[in-house]
Formats: C-alpha cells, structure tokens, sequence
C-alpha cells in the first residue's frame, strides 16, 4: 500500500475515515474559494450591484458543478469497488471510460450553460440592474467547466483508492492563485465581474493540468494512458447507472433551488444581496460535511468488493456521527461569528443585517442534511442511486415547491423561505434511510470472508 492510499478493508474505522476525510474537506473548501473569493473581492471593491450580479449565478453554478459531482461519483463507487476486489484489468477500464465520459461532459455543459446563460438568468427573475454582470459572470465562468469537469475525474479517481491528500495539495496552490487574482483583477485592473469570473477559470485550468499530471506519470493501477483511452460500454453503463441518478439528485436541488431564489428576487435589492452574502456559509458546511458522504461511498463500495459486511455498516454509522457533529460545530461557529463572516462580503450594514436573518434559520439546521445526505453517498456505494433519487426528487424538490406555493405564499417572509430547507431534509431523511435499511439487509445475506 502507498503512502499516499488507505487501505479501507482493514484496520480501524474510525481513524482511517478520519484520515481519509480530513484532507478532502480542504479539498472541497478550496474548491468553493474559487467562488466564495469571487463574492468577497466583489463586495468589498466593486460593490452591492457586483456582489448581486455574482451571487445571482452561485445556483446554477451548483447546478452545473453538481451534475459533474454526480457523474464523478459513479466513477468514485465503481473504480473502489474493483479496487477492493483487486481486479487490475477492471480499475483500468473503468479509468480510461470515464476520461472520456467526464470530458465530453465538460465541453456539453460549457457550451450549453453559455448558449442559454441569458434565459435561465430570466427565468429566475433576475433584477434587471443584476442582470449584465450576472450574464457576464456565468459564461465567463463556464469556460472553465471542462477543466473542472476533468479534475473532478482524477479526484475521484485518486478518492477511490484513498489519496485524498494530493488533490488538497493541487488545489492549495490553486486556490491561492485564485486570490491573488481576483484582488489583482478587481483592485488594479478594474474589471469587476468579469476579472473574478477569469481569475476562477484560470485555477480551474491549474488545478486540473496537476491532477491529469499525476495520473499520467502515475505507475499505479489506475494510472491515465492516452494510447488506452477508450470507451469500454460496460464500463460506461455501470457508471452512468450510478452517476446519472447522482447527477440528477444535484440538479434536482439545484432546480428546488432555483425556485427559492426566484423567491428571493421578489424582495429588495439589499435583501438579494445580504442572501448572497449569507449563502456563502452553505457550501463551507455542506462541502466538509460532503468529505465524509465521500468517504462513506468509498469504504462501503471497497468493503462490499471484499466482500466484508459488518464493514460496510460500521463505516455508514460512523461517517453519519462525523458529519452530524460536524455540521452542528459548523452551523453554531457560523452564528457565532456572523457580523465577522458576513463584513468578508460587504460593507454594507444593511445587506449585513439582511444576511443574519438568513444565519439565524440555517446555522442550526446544517446538521439535520447528515441523516439525508450520509443516508443517499451509502446507498451510493452499495450501487444504488435510482430510487434515493426518486427519494430526493420528491422529498427536496416537490416539496420545497409546494412549501414555496404554500407556506411561503401565506406568510411572505424571508424566515418562512429558508425554513422550507430543514424540513425537506428531514422528509426525505426519513424516507432515505427506510430505503438504506432495505437494501443493507438484502447485502446481509451474502457471505462474508471477515
């Protein structure tokens, strides 16, 4: 075993998962700096509108995203799974397919998201004064989705076989490029939206080149050859089966979301603003949180290779404790320091108070998605994906739109908007684990060699 993988079939638990999770939690925390620094430097130097006009795209840049997360999951699961099962010629089929599937995934969403950036815009109501920087923002942003596209393929890649601690070390040197870009960009070149939107897709570029770098020069089973690049339809479909539900349960929050942002836009500039402002703790919970959905997937997937399935429980029960307990500190340190957190955006007390009333309801519902989300990335690693979609569909996207056509009709507050989140976590939490425990006790039944 290299110094760089975990070995996740053996040993303790609650240690390797611990190891394993840590580094990808900075990961994933670097990743959203791209953007979360593009509605920092905006704020402060380019103003409420700017900040607006950034925040204003942050859903669909989820969606996106999302969908690539979706499909690299499928790769994650199926690429532990035969390295659990020691099955070389499998690992490197499984590889070079999604290469290939990630990047013309890539290309598709780059080139669609910049056709139709203007329309979707509109269709969430948009204000009208947030309109151009918005619609510039996004398709300069989108230029640097097949990069993103291709670093979440090797980072899933190298999650699968337990190196969490390079692409961290990729995206450090990245995310600091990002910064000092974006302050060069905004403050010295005057370019507002647009020189955030550029200093983002360069780092993307930069953090995608190291990990293909990796993979190439990589001696190990799941090594990238490009004389070996070739779609294998086996592969291919045992990937979507796990990736395109996936990737459908992003977008599904995603569309739920639109929605609560076309909501948003019915209020006053300043309260659009301080929500783009608050929104920004979101993805700094939910992507640490997401480090132990990753790990969940993982070890469950290479357990259930090994065939070792009081590993596979015992791996569910305690990632959901550490991202419970995680998203707890996190929601309840973000309250805490909520004048602090929200100056990192703005200048403007009015968006500030805005963004607090928004803190307020969330900082203590973080930890309610652990049951949800924990819940769907174990059904993930034990292959299946098609009904805890469903599950999401109906759970997170009905019924925030029939809260947003109710609840939130009847009352017209921001607080009665934002609580539509922890109940539709806890609905579809419910419905997801009644479907884990199905499914686990059908795994139950197979023989175990530990």
């Amino acid at each position: 075993m290299k110094s760089y993988e975990i070995d996740m079939c053996t040993g303790s638990l609650w240690k390797k998962i611990m190891v394993f999770s840590v580094p990808l939690m900075f990961s994933n925390i670097l990743q959203i700096v791209f953007n979360i620094s593009d509605v920092a430097v905006v704020g402060k130097f380019a103003g409420p509108i700017a900040l607006g006009s950034v925040g204003s795209t942050s859903i669909l840049i989820t969606l996106f995203t999302g969908i690539l997360l979706g499909l690299s999951s499928g790769v994650s699961a199926l690429t532990a799974l035969y390295i659990g099962a020691k099955n070389t010629e499998e690992v490197k089929k499984t590889v070079h397919t999604a290469a290939i599937l990630l990047a013309f995934a890539g290309i598709g969403i780059m080139i669609l998201g910049i056709l139709f950036a203007d329309a979707v815009l509109a269709l969430m109501r948009t204000k009208t004064e947030l309109m151009e920087g918005a619609t510039c923002y996004l398709r300069i942003y989108l230029l640097g989705t097949p990069a993103l596209a291709m670093f979440n393929f090797g980072n899933a890649i190298l999650s699968a076989a337990g190196d969490t601690r390079r692409p961290l070390n990729y995206l450090t040197v990245a995310g600091v490029i990002n910064v000092l870009l974006n302050l060069f960009f905004v403050i010295v070149c005057h370019m507002g939206v647009s020189g955030v939107a550029i200093a983002s897709i360069i780092s993307q570029y930069i953090s995608a080149v190291l990990v293909l770098r990796l993979l190439l020069y990589s001696q190990e089973t799941f090594s990238l050859r490009p004389g070996c690049l070739k779609v294998d339809k086996d592969k291919l479909c045992r990937i979507l089966r796990i990736g395109v539900p996936s990737a459908i349960q992003y977008a599904m929050f995603a569309v739920a979301n639109l929605f609560v942002q076309a909501s948003v836009n019915y209020f006053d500039p300043v309260m659009v603003a301080g929500n783009s402002a608050a929104a920004n703790s979101d993805p700094l919970v939910y992507d640490m949180m997401a480090a132990f959905y990753t790990a969940c997937t993982s070890f469950i997937a290479q357990n259930l290779g090994a065939k070792k399935r009081d590993r596979i429980i015992k791996s569910f029960y305690i990632c959901l404790f550490y991202s419970f307990m995680l998203g707890l500190i996190l929601g309840a340190g973000i309250y805490l320091l909520r004048y602090s957190f929200l100056s990192l955006f703005t200048n403007e007390q009015a968006v500030i108070d805005a963004g607090i009333r928004r803190i307020s309801v969330m900082a203590l519902s973080y930890c309610v998605s652990a049951f949800m989300d924990c819940t769907i990335a174990a059904s993930r690693g034990l292959g299946k994906t098609i009904v805890p979609m469903l599950i999401v569909t109906a759970g997170s996207t009905v019924f925030r739109i029939l809260w947003i056509g109710t609840v939130f009709a009847y009352f017209r507050t921001i607080e009665s908007l934002y609580l539509l989140y922890v109940f539709s976590w806890l609905v579809t939490a419910a419905a997801e684990i009644i479907y884990f425990v199905k499914i686990f006790r059908e795994i139950r039944k197979m023989p175990s060699i530990a």
